[in-house]
């Protein structure tokens, strides 16, 4: 069944291969989305895919790659659009 999540991402994130790292895990697992820093040191990311991909996505993201030091994930589960059709880093001008 397809999903759709919302992750904050909170601790050491940026500086770190986060992004890049998790657009290659989501590709791996053939989830779309999309990832992006935010102004505060956070991360955010964007997933939809199978419910079990991105279960094992969120694992994932709970510690991240070597360097990283995840202190909390924030999921919020939404419903799926459909309208996403690959995974990329966002690069958004604040």
């Amino acid at each position: 069944m397809r999903k759709a999540a919302r992750l904050l991402i909170h601790g050491r994130v940026q500086g770190v291969y986060f992004r890049q790292g998790t657009r290659e895990q989501a590709r791996r697992r053939g989830i779309s989305g999309w990832v992006r820093n935010l102004p505060d040191g956070s991360v955010e990311a964007l997933l939809e895919g199978e419910e079990l991909d991105l279960r094992e996505m969120i694992e994932w993201c709970s510690h991240g790659p070597p360097g990283a030091r995840v202190d909390e994930v924030k999921v919020e589960w939404l419903q799926p659009t459909g309208e996403l059709s690959d995974f990329h880093i966002r690069y958004d001008a604040y």
